[in-house]
């Protein structure tokens, strides 16, 4: 009899162990691409406006349980290079998007005493003596200690060809494009950069077309990175062909339409609004 039980003790420690290499190899191995955590988080911090076209994020409410942020962003630092390289370009951009997005959140966490005290209004006022906001690095992704420039600048604008991402990535201030309530995934991504490009466009206290002045005023992100809408990435060889192409599906009217055909208006661009896109701000 206490030989069965010997028995039975070592199948089952033979068992616990398995499970234990099972779940190792997942951690190491596995990677949950629809990113199921990180639109947790943005369905219930996230606030869409009446009209549909701008969000605000509720800090106050992300500061006070931060976890499933943290966690979240600690499974894509857990992500090796080796591993990344392995995953579909869907799964990578997505990956990425979602990287800065989340990380900008953090940032505005970490630094939520400065905000909630008036002593910050803005991203820009996290600035330190030596590094702006953008240059200071506070997470590690892909096995190195990064800032949020490298993730736009040096990874997403390098290595993939698609000028929408500068209409989802969001650095937190209210003239940014809206932060969606939902995480960017592998088999949406494409569309879900269209709905962005359309939805930011469609803002007219974003970017508006005027008749009467034959103008289209537009975000400062266009003129920013006017050189991505430049490169004959999907067709779009200027900022005009950029504005056909997408302004036309939400055009108010037939003469908006017949206007913006013609491509012979003048682009101008709007102030940028700084403060920080809480939803005090609404």
């Amino acid at each position: 009899m206490s030989r069965i039980y010997s028995l039975t003790q070592k199948a089952l420690k033979s068992l616990f162990y398995l499970a234990g290499l099972t779940m190792l190899s997942n951690t190491a191995h596995g990677f949950e691409h629809q990113h199921t955590e990180f639109t947790s988080v943005l369905q219930k911090v996230v606030v869409v406006s009446e009209d549909g076209k701008q969000t605000r994020v509720n800090y106050a409410k992300l500061n006070e349980q931060p976890e499933v942020l943290n966690a979240y962003l600690d499974s894509l630092s857990a992500v090796t290079e080796q591993q990344y390289q392995t995953w579909t370009e869907g799964q990578q951009l997505s990956f990425l998007m979602n990287a800065y997005n989340g990380f900008t959140l953090k940032l505005i966490v970490d630094n939520y005493d400065d905000f909630s005290s008036g002593k910050a209004e803005s991203i820009r006022d996290l600035v330190s003596i030596f590094k702006s906001p953008w240059k200071k690095k506070f997470f590690s992704l892909l096995g190195k200690k990064r800032h949020l420039d490298d993730i736009e600048h040096s990874m997403i604008r390098v290595w993939f060809s698609y000028p929408r991402i500068h209409t989802a990535l969001v650095c937190a201030a209210v003239s940014c494009p809206p932060l969606r309530n939902e995480a960017f995934v592998e088999d949406k991504v494409i569309a879900q950069l269209d709905d962005q490009m359309k939805l930011f466009l469609s803002d007219d206290t974003r970017n508006t077309v005027n008749l009467k002045k034959t103008k289209v005023v537009l975000s400062p992100v266009f003129k920013w990175y006017s050189d991505d809408f430049e490169k004959g990435y999907q067709g779009f060889n200027k900022i005009e062909d950029l504005i056909q192409a997408y302004r036309l599906d939400i055009a108010n009217d037939q003469q908006e339409v017949e206007f913006l055909k013609t491509q012979k208006f003048t682009v101008d661009y709007f102030d940028y609004d700084w403060r920080l896109n809480d939803i005090s701000t609404f």
